[in-house]
């Protein structure tokens, strides 16, 4: 069933990144509301670290809009291991795609980031003109500082060349199709994966990172997803906004919880009766992350999923997938 909108639906929209959790999610939206002019392409024919290839798939392509969705990502422990990769990946593949879109007269490009652009100890809830304002969480400073690049491209663009270029920067996103390998996943679905495979294998308990007091907010892949279509279909005024060439939009739930209610929650959806047994002596981030997203609402969107019926839709599709 196809949903209402004042969209223009005959955009050519290039999804990059449509085989991950959110680009999955977008473009099943996307297909929702009638937009049919969708191209995705595989990583394997289309390197976007490599500059030349970008251009040249750019140029023999005609985009309207672009979702640059594309990133290396991973949890605290793969951040860790390899922040060398996290750098170098994202700026390029970053760069290159927004090069592309300025040099082949795309206005209309959104770029995904997420909250740990934001400094560690920023007021929370955290506001857009938070950015670079004090230091960044160790665990993930070389994501962010790419990221931090990426977005500050846009602006540059934005205010050289008059582009319509706005970056999405999310909180803790979840759902189908996300990452349940366990060691280098987030948060949310390590948590599942290892509930879910404890109870299969009825061990008596399940170690998790940290003392649990970190709050953490969560959003739920789709209703990002609803964001992401509004952010580029909207027509925004600046001066009511932010008055600003740096179009930022956090996107988030406004609701927190602790990882060891989070814990609890997985474990009971789960139906894994064991200890929960937390390690203190291993990482556990910042002590909170929580966005304001007042700017995204002013355009007329809402989360939609609350945390508990989240979970149990991504636990229904882990079961049936993984």
């Amino acid at each position: 069933m196809k949903k209402k909108s004042n969209y223009k639906l005959n955009n050519r929209i290039f999804l990059i990144g449509h085989n991950g959790l959110v680009g999955r999610s977008l473009h099943s939206k996307l297909e929702e509301y009638g937009f049919n002019d969708i191209v995705t392409i595989e990583r394997k024919n289309l390197n976007l670290l490599n500059q030349k290839s970008v251009d040249d798939y750019f140029k023999s392509n005609k985009f309207s809009q672009v979702y640059l969705v594309a990133a290396k990502v991973g949890g605290i422990l793969s951040n860790i291991k390899f922040p060398a990769n996290f750098l170098y990946e994202n700026l390029m593949i970053q760069s290159n795609v927004i090069n592309a879109c300025n040099s082949n007269n795309i206005n209309n490009l959104l770029f995904f980031g997420s909250s740990c652009i934001y400094p560690k100890n920023a007021k929370k809830p955290i506001k857009e003109n938070s950015l670079m304002t004090g230091k960044l969480e160790q665990t993930n400073e070389f994501y962010a500082i790419a990221k931090i690049a990426g977005l500050k491209l846009c602006e540059a663009l934005n205010k050289q060349f008059n582009r319509n270029y706005r970056c999405l920067m999310s909180t803790n996103v979840y759902g189908p199709n996300d990452n349940f390998k366990l060691k280098y996943n987030h948060v949310l679905p390590s948590l599942i994966s290892r509930f879910h495979n404890a109870k299969i294998c009825k061990e008596k308990s399940v170690e998790i990172w940290g003392d649990g007091k970190p709050l953490r907010e969560f959003i739920y892949v789709d209703d990002l997803s609803e964001a992401a279509i509004l952010l580029m279909n909207s027509k925004i005024n600046l001066l009511k906004l932010n008055n600003s060439h740096n179009l930022i939009f956090n996107v988030g739930s406004g609701e927190e919880i602790s990882i060891f209610e989070l814990s609890k929650l997985i474990a009971k959806i789960v139906k894994f009766k064991g200890k929960l047994i937390f390690n203190k002596s291993l990482p556990k981030g910042v002590k909170r992350k929580l966005l304001d997203s007042s700017l995204i609402r002013q355009l007329g969107w809402k989360p939609q999923i609350k945390l508990e019926e989240g979970i149990k839709k991504t636990y229904k599709w882990y079961i049936n997938n993984i």
